[in-house]
């Protein structure tokens, strides 16, 4: 496996995948060079959507595809906003709106544990019938108001206990280490590695 699209349009994960794949000697092209459309993203599930769109991506391109789907599942709230994190207070998108709404339904809740969650799928060609899964979870809490300039999302209100920040306080190079989606990567790269080693 030389190059794999990316079946997503932002930059952000294009720069920390490409980087985290170069040691293996694959190249990471975003799907947005060969036009790709977004992916419907219908299912209750994180690894449903992922795989949807890695399958998505694939398809449109004949390359590998690496997809990931992430959010915030709040306990007291029965795992949501889960996979409609991004639009938990409807369209158009708003972190703003969505961190508003957010504080509303946990208004008075005593329980206020949480955790950013990532599933990342990897396809070898769209009808793979075995994909690289890989998922992380980030452990936190949920403040009664945002703390932190940095990040974006639910991260000025996502209290990492051990360290007494937010995920919007914590300066990047150590959120890349510590987040669901770096322990997600470092699953992946095992799981790439091994297969590099078998072939």
């Amino acid at each position: 496996m030389k190059q794999l699209v990316l079946a997503s349009g932002n930059a952000g994960k294009l720069k920390e995948l490409s980087a985290l794949l170069a040691p293996l000697g694959i190249e990471v092209l975003p799907q947005s060079a060969f036009n790709v459309s977004e992916a419907e993203e219908p299912h209750p599930s994180f690894v449903e959507n992922a795989l949807a769109k890695a399958r998505h991506a694939a398809r449109a391109t004949g390359l590998p595809a690496l997809a990931d789907d992430s959010g915030l599942c709040v306990d007291a709230l029965g795992g949501a906003p889960g996979v409609l994190s991004a639009r938990f207070a409807g369209e158009p998108k708003s972190d703003a709106r969505n961190n508003a709404l957010l504080l509303e339904r946990l208004a008075g809740e005593t329980r206020r544990g949480a955790r950013f969650y990532c599933a990342l799928v990897l396809v070898r060609h769209a009808d793979d019938p075995q994909p690289l899964i890989a998922c992380g979870e980030w452990r936190g809490e949920i403040l009664d108001a945002a703390r932190g300039q940095g990040g974006f999302g639910y991260d000025p209100l996502f209290l990492i206990p051990d360290l007494e920040q937010t995920a919007a306080q914590v300066p990047a190079e150590l959120k890349n280490v510590l987040s669901h989606r770096a322990s997600a990567f470092r699953q992946l790269l095992e799981k790439l590695q091994a297969e590099a080693d078998l072939s």
